[in-house]
């Protein structure tokens, strides 16, 4: 309950799951919103570092305001911070998510009439119905090709991290747009519907059978001390770099050379 990322509280507001946890403060039941813009970066303090990104359509609890911020955490993972109250919307459900890269939400079903926003990878959406080659949608229109329904879900976590070759490095990112080492390895789990939290040392502790150094194969994670690669085939790896600013696979062995710190942990994960 230490670790700020998951502290539930702040500003002398703490959410009704700390009751009997902290004193002096109000409690509350918050209020469910989701993400209405594009992404919305999740951040330590009001307009501060962004710790990550939530995507389109993501459940967020909000407990307090300040400024023209909300502080809550999202549905998902539990993960606290401040947002722009201008990038939260109205609570509803969701029907779809978003199983391609990235795609567009038009302002009708047809391609030449212009779009109202980019979506990536895992947004989610309420499809209310078809036309054409389109989903509807309230807020426009999406190819529908590039939807799955809810429960449908990817089956191959290699094939998702290479969906993501050749985007920008940006850290604390999750999107198509620009992502870190750690939100690649959450953006694969949760194609294939599986729950991931969003930073390295986090995902370090998850469950799986150790593996021994050399013995790697295609879905497996390295652990160094502050990043993460998925295994795509033996001897060669998928990660977000600094290095190269991008996403890329390549060998193992570069990556360790390269590497300033030893490898922590080799794990198949469990599942």
């Amino acid at each position: 309950m230490t670790d700020r990322r998951y502290l539930r509280a702040a500003g002398g507001v703490a959410h009704d799951s700390l009751r009997g946890a902290l004193d002096g403060v109000l409690f509350v039941a918050g209020r469910w919103q989701r993400v209405r813009a594009p992404l919305a970066d999740l951040r330590e303090t009001p307009g501060g570092a962004r710790d990550r990104q939530l995507l389109h359509g993501t459940r967020v609890c909000i407990i307090t305001e300040c400024d023209g911020h909300a502080f809550g955490f999202d549905e998902d993972e539990g993960y606290c911070g401040w947002l722009r109250e201008s990038d939260l919307g109205d609570d509803g459900a969701v029907t779809h998510w978003v199983s391609a890269p990235a795609t567009h939400l038009y302002n009708a079903p047809d391609i030449k009439q212009g779009d109202r926003m980019a979506l990536n990878m895992g947004a989610r959406l309420r499809v209310t119905g078809e036309e054409g080659r389109f989903a509807v949608t309230p807020d426009g229109y999406v190819p529908a090709r590039h939807l799955r329904a809810i429960g449908d879900w990817r089956d191959d976590l290699v094939s998702v991290a290479r969906d993501f070759l050749g985007t920008p490095y940006l850290w604390g990112g999750n999107s198509r747009s620009g992502i870190d080492c750690s939100g690649l390895v959450q953006a694969a789990f949760r194609a294939l519907g599986r729950d991931c939290a969003g930073d390295s040392d986090i995902q370090s502790q998850m469950a799986g059978a150790e593996v021994v150094p050399g013995q790697e194969e295609a879905g497996d994670l390295i652990f160094w001390a502050g990043h993460v690669a998925i295994v795509s085939a033996p001897g060669r790896t998928i990660h977000a770099n600094a290095h190269h600013m991008a996403v890329t696979e390549e060998a193992l062995d570069a990556v360790i050379a390269r590497a300033e710190e030893p490898v922590l942990r080799r794990v198949r994960p469990a599942g």
